[in-house]
């Protein structure tokens, strides 16, 4: 057989995905308690860690330290120190804190490809591997594999792709971009620490916005909103919550109201 051939026929394994349900807590006749895994092949998964190892060095000099969502020697426990170290602090220099814990409504699933190979090419990421990730993304099909049969093939036009190692940090990157347009690295919003503005932390999606006045971080929240949108990203802003070291209430996101809570679940900690 042609080498050629081969190729292409390897490349067709490459851009499919079975997907199988797995069920959550709850009603199982309910769609939304159910979640999806994806699976793709092996031979995807070993050209996906040689072009993981090409890209990573980018992709460090990119995201900032606030960012520690799927990074080399970061994890959780580092964002729960660190709004632990700040209550600490804002306690200590008897600061009010006010935290805004976003929630996006399926932020993977609604990356724009498009949007996504600028936001890359724009970074520096060079142009031979935003070329290989494109064409990795191009005519994407899946099927929906259930206890009887599979669905039948379907396109897929957007999202990162699911069960690749590379979707975090491509998110990540995308994410970047977002709060960059919002400006949160040059606002004077935010608390101020150890000589450090610090008005973000974020773990890939899960982003919490901080500010030491009400008027500060409704400021981040309509920017980040903003900015998030026009790259296809949502707040849910039923599952957003704000919490403060003062007592509050009646708070609304451009008249949503955002429930005000006491405590918080952060990243599986409260």
């Amino acid at each position: 057989m042609p080498a050629n051939m081969e190729n292409t026929r390897l490349a067709i394994r490459l851009e499919k995905s079975i997907y199988i349900l797995i069920t959550k807590k709850g009603n199982a006749k309910e769609c939304s308690n159910f979640r999806t895994v994806a699976l793709i092949s092996h031979a995807s998964k070993v050209m996906l860690k040689i072009l993981q190892g090409r890209l990573q060095q980018y992709m460090e000099q990119e995201l900032p330290d606030v960012q520690a969502g799927f990074r080399k020697g970061r994890g959780t426990r580092d964002q729960i120190a660190n709004i632990r170290w700040i209550m600490e602090e804002a306690r200590e220099f008897q600061k009010n804190i006010y935290f805004c814990f976003i929630d996006y409504s399926k932020a993977f699933d609604c990356v724009d490809h498009n949007k996504l190979w600028h936001v890359l090419g724009g970074m520096g990421i060079p142009s031979h591997l935003v070329c290989l990730l494109r064409n990795l993304y191009k005519d994407q099909v899946a099927t929906v594999r259930t206890d009887h049969r599979t669905t039948d093939w379907f396109q897929i036009g957007k999202g990162v792709r699911q069960g690749c190692i590379l979707s975090p940090s491509l998110f990540n990157l995308y994410a970047e971009q977002i709060m960059r347009h919002a400006g949160l690295e040059k606002s004077k919003a935010g608390v101020k620490i150890a000589g450090r503005n610090i008005n973000n932390l974020r773990y890939a999606d899960d982003t919490t916005l901080m500010a030491e006045s009400e008027e500060e971080l409704r400021s981040l929240i309509t920017k980040v909103k903003k900015e998030s949108a026009k790259a296809g990203l949502q707040l849910n802003v039923k599952k957003t919550k704000i919490m403060a070291t003062t007592p509050i209430d009646n708070w609304q996101i451009e008249g949503e109201n955002v429930e005000a809570v006491t405590d918080f679940i952060f990243l599986g900690q409260p």
